[in-house]
């Protein structure tokens, strides 16, 4: 199998028909400034892949929270901002998780040892009975073999605890003393989230912070500001969201239609 040369490029995706890494040549260029709103987020994220870069210990992150706030465009901007200093990133579908460990083997050789990867899984969640969030503990936890020390998971996710919780779950949880027993079904939803040891939660804006990001994609407009502060505003009102993503939209829109 032909591997991508990681001297040039930064990113791949997993295609799973074809077993290989694809190599990512069109990439986003979003960068860590233009993301908004989201600074303690983004400096928590920095610092753990700081310290993965310098070889000390590091977290695998889960990033969870609302659709749009900016999970997924932080990984890609890390991506952006450390590749020369040897981050390389690949993309791995909630589908095909269970060739991570092939995944696994293609990082543990020479030519990769000399850099840094994230696996990114983006929009990660189960449903109840799917086992495929089993194959998250080879890289989250390792079994008898420990996974390579040049790779940390970050995952997106709408859930917290990436599985659903139901209210029947709770049925065996009791109180023993003063310490809390969760039911067998809890423990298995909490076991894996706990894997990951830096947990980063994203909230909706409000719309102050909404507009600052409208602004941030409006930082050259000569236009009159409040005008298009209430443009932007009506814009999100009809979608029922006040995201960084609807900025963006909206940004997209507008520069389209002027």
């Amino acid at each position: 199998m032909s591997l991508p040369d990681w001297n040039t490029i930064c990113a791949a995706v997993w295609r799973a028909k074809r077993a290989q890494l694809k190599p990512i040549t069109r990439l986003d260029p979003i960068r860590l400034a233009q993301l908004v709103g989201i600074e303690h987020q983004k400096q928590q994220l920095l610092d753990n892949t700081r310290r993965f870069l310098r070889g000390e210990r590091a977290n695998h992150a889960l990033l969870w929270g609302a659709r749009g706030t900016g999970k997924s465009s932080l990984i890609r901007a890390l991506l952006n901002e450390f590749s020369g200093d040897g981050l390389r990133c690949i993309e791995v579908s909630l589908q095909d998780l269970d060739d991570l460990p092939e995944i696994l083997d293609l990082l543990d050789n020479a030519p990769a040892q000399n850099y840094r990867f994230i696996l990114f899984c983006d929009d990660l969640s189960f449903e109840q009975g799917d086992g495929r969030y089993k194959h998250l503990k080879t890289v989250l936890a390792g079994s008898l073999e420990l996974p390579p020390d040049n790779v940390l998971l970050y995952a997106t996710s709408n859930r917290r605890h990436l599985l659903p919780e139901n209210a029947g779950d709770n049925v065996h949880t009791r109180v023993v003393g003063n310490e809390l027993h969760h039911g067998d079904a809890v423990e298995e939803v909490l076991s894996l989230a706990d894997r990951f040891g830096l947990w980063l939660s994203f909230y909706p804006a409000d719309w102050e912070t909404y507009l600052q990001i409208v602004d941030s994609y409006f930082a050259d407009y000569r236009g009159d500001r409040e005008q298009l502060h209430a443009t932007a505003r009506q814009f999100a009102m009809l979608r029922a969201n006040h995201s960084g993503r609807t900025a963006e939209q909206f940004f997209l829109g507008f520069s389209r239609d002027n």
